[in-house]
């Protein structure tokens, strides 16, 4: 197990800004004046975004908390396994072993599992990496002048209510704001004991309602960064997390208006035209990342756990599927359900995540993009959104414009048409299930919806086996490591 001390972030944090010395010549302070950082703008905004950089890179990079697991990849990793802690991503075969505890839910219910200190310590840093950020760029409350400020703060918030909002999804059953969940740290508190959810919800909305207008009017230079849009994504899910229903549609709807269409019938499933989720070109994709042969990712990355035709794992013996019940429930002539492949690769996504070069085992030197919002999360969740709110008209409009490309007109309208109440609850969330699978979105979608999952037949583990959203198998502990070198933890949520 490693030796590093997860709990020492909020001491290093303190640290942060020793390549800054120079700029704090004569100043008895670890911050930042504001004539310091007009005198050494240029500089000074390099090393922000040099930070800023190191968030986005962690975000992507294999072994990137521990150095050698083979299921260490960053934001996909964590995706993939809450994607198959739910259930609705099979391990369907076990050669290696990288994935049998989270399939066998004992990483959720056992606090040694490396998978927990992996989770943990990844949004850790990162909220350490970006309260630095924050901190030397005046601190929470400043209101940044010019546009380069305003951009570095608004991108270290946003970062900063990600890494938030993730921890406390995973680490807490259910939404309470009166159960005391996790350490704090934003800078002005530095809490090494849980604080109540509700304190981190309420700095998860505060950075995200700064970002979005921190970052209103800039212009991006790739999907790798983050922008007005994706922090407004963010904002959408966190109320829908919280039960707030009016404000979750508002910010969906907000992306939603932002320009980005959806995912044709052609780029759903090869071989339709422009097919396969690998390019980060795609215009239904608002976050994401563009991965090129010069970043040099091989084998430990998410497309080697997915992708048949990559030189990894779902090659080699560890498949991941589309659960089989699951798929049952894939209307026939809807063309998701071509996503899947039959024969030798059964139920696997050869048709949803592929290379294009279709070559069996033929990538490897990972060129395909990763995939982390897309434009059809804010429709679903808007019609989720709408129906929670008893607006049953505007939650079916909203599913039948999805659903209209891709079972075709007729289909979508005799499905959409009949349902009201908790039926259209029930069916914006299986069409969640459906249309985002493999993408990390499915946990979450239990969660907000309260629902019990049952697993089907092709599963090494659990197979026909259900568990409740807030049982224990669903959500994962506080590890182990953290529990040992921090004595203001006590116990499990």
């Amino acid at each position: 197990m490693r030796k590093k001390l997860i709990y020492s972030v909020v001491l290093s944090s303190l640290m942060f800004m020793g390549c800054n010395d120079e700029f704090l010549e004569g100043e008895n302070t670890s911050v930042l004046t504001a004539e310091g950082i007009a005198e050494h703008s240029d500089t000074y905004t390099a090393l922000l975004d040099g930070s800023l950089n190191g968030i986005t890179s962690l975000i992507i990079e294999p072994f990137g908390i521990t150095g050698d697991s083979h299921d260490d990849f960053g934001q996909k990793g964590v995706d993939l396994w809450t994607d198959i802690v739910c259930g609705d991503v099979a391990l369907s075969a076990s050669a290696y072993g990288w994935y049998n505890a989270p399939a066998n839910l004992v990483s959720t219910v056992d606090f040694t599992d490396d998978t927990n200190s992996t989770i943990w310590e990844y949004y850790y840093r990162i909220i350490k990496i970006a309260n630095g950020v924050i901190e030397n760029s005046g601190g929470n409350e400043t209101i940044p002048e010019t546009d380069d400020a305003k951009r570095i703060m608004g991108q270290a918030k946003a970062y900063r209510a990600y890494a938030y909002y993730n921890l406390v999804q995973l680490f807490q059953r259910a939404y309470d704001p009166d159960q005391e969940v996790l350490p704090f740290y934003n800078i002005d508190t530095y809490s090494l004991e849980k604080v109540k959810a509700s304190v981190i919800y309420d700095q998860i909305i505060s950075d995200l309602t700064d970002a979005t207008s921190l970052l209103d009017g800039y212009t991006r230079e790739s999907k790798n960064q983050l922008d007005k849009t994706v922090a407004q994504g963010f904002l959408a899910y966190t109320y829908a997390a919280m039960g707030n229903y009016a404000d979750a549609k508002v910010y969906a709807d907000a992306v939603i208006n932002a320009g980005y269409p959806l995912t044709t019938t052609g780029e759903l499933a090869y071989p339709g035209a422009g097919s396969g989720f690998n390019d980060i070109n795609a215009a239904s994709w608002i976050w994401g990342y563009d991965l090129t042969e010069d970043l040099g990712h091989q084998l430990i990355d998410w497309w080697g756990q997915m992708d048949y035709f990559t030189y990894s794992y779902a090659w080699a013996g560890d498949t991941k599927s589309i659960d089989d019940l699951l798929y049952s429930k894939i209307q026939d002539g809807d063309v998701r359900k071509d996503q899947f492949g039959t024969g030798a690769a059964p139920l696997q996504p050869i048709n949803k995540f592929f290379d294009p070069g279709r070559t069996v085992a033929g990538q490897y030197v990972i060129s395909t993009d990763l995939i982390l919002m897309r434009s059809e999360e804010m429709y679903l969740l808007s019609a989720e959104a709408s129906a929670n709110l008893g607006d049953d008209a505007t939650a079916k409009a909203i599913l039948l414009t999805m659903l209209t490309d891709r079972m075709g007109s007729a289909d979508a309208t005799a499905y959409v048409s009949p349902l009201s109440g908790q039926a259209l609850k029930n069916a914006i969330y299986l069409q969640t299930r459906i249309e985002l699978w493999g993408e990390g979105k499915s946990y979450f979608a239990m969660k907000r919806n309260q629902a019990t999952v049952t697993r089907g037949s092709n599963h090494v583990f659990r197979a026909g086996e259900s568990f409740s959203y807030d049982s224990d198998e669903m959500s994962f502990q506080i590890p182990e490591i953290e529990i040992t070198n921090n004595p203001s933890i006590t116990g499990q949520n």
